[in-house]
């Protein structure tokens, strides 16, 4: 293995949910190892922007909107993509949302719509995107998932995001068993507590943050670029023999 095996030079990564937070640090990781880099995000103002942020680092790019709870608006994303771009190497699937609710009180709505955007809109983008890259025989995938498929948070109720993120766990391992022989491979990252715009709302809760920190080992949240660099390399030529791995990156919470 050699330096060589981290150069993204000549690929063409597409990051849902690449406007802020983990994915537009994960765009900022790739462009920086040379890849051009496919927004793919809900938010056009976020999109638009961080696209602008990325070509302007001096590789190509480029912002498409997309909803991913919507199937067919994922077919057009990658549409969209490849007419663009002549392949798409690296897929990231980092769009989510998050909520906090009691169990008795989630509606249908509160559950169908997380399920829509944490887990169906993976599966959505890995199918669009995973059909052109076992056309090609190549190709890396890494799902977002969470120390949250893994343990159950407290004192914050959120049993559906809970079950979502297994979900994307399992799915992940699931592609890559039946992708690997065709040259596929795909992995997943689990973050812990990451100071993003949806953590740190949570964050501020005093009654959620001691907790938090509490049964985090190293004592804090942690960063996007940290999720970041995991997920680079995962995607990287030097993550070759991986495949079907949930990285996780929690600063030590699930190690108690």
């Amino acid at each position: 293995m050699t330096y060589s095996d981290f150069d993204l030079s000549g690929k063409t990564a597409l990051i849902t949910g690449g406007g802020r937070g983990i994915g537009l640090a994960t765009a900022r990781r790739m462009a920086a190892a040379g890849a051009d880099i496919i927004i793919a995000e809900y938010i056009v103002e976020n999109g638009e922007k961080a696209a602008a942020e990325i070509e302007g680092a001096g590789v190509k790019s480029m912002f498409i909107e997309v909803d991913v709870r919507d199937s067919a608006s994922v077919d057009a994303m990658a549409a969209s993509a490849l007419d663009a771009f002549p392949n798409i190497d690296i897929l990231v699937c980092n769009a989510g949302i998050a909520q906090a609710v009691p169990a008795e009180e989630c509606s249908d709505e509160d559950w169908l719509n997380m399920m829509a955007v944490n887990l169906n809109g993976v599966f959505w983008c890995c199918r669009a995107i995973g059909r052109h890259m076992l056309e090609r025989g190549s190709g890396a995938i890494v799902n977002v998932a969470s120390m949250s498929g893994m343990i159950s948070n407290t004192p914050q109720p959120q049993a559906h995001y809970n079950a979502a993120k297994a979900g994307v766990i399992l799915l992940t391992k699931s592609l890559a068993g039946e992708w690997a022989q065709r040259g596929l491979r795909v992995n997943c990252v689990s973050p812990g507590y990451i100071g993003t715009d949806m953590t740190l709302e949570g964050f501020s809760n005093d009654d959620w943050r001691p907790t938090w920190l509490g049964m985090t080992p190293q004592g804090r949240i942690g960063v996007p670029e940290e999720i970041a660099q995991a997920i680079f390399y995962l995607a990287s030529p030097g993550a070759s023999f991986t495949t079907g791995t949930n990285l996780v990156v929690d600063g030590g919470y699930t190690a108690w």
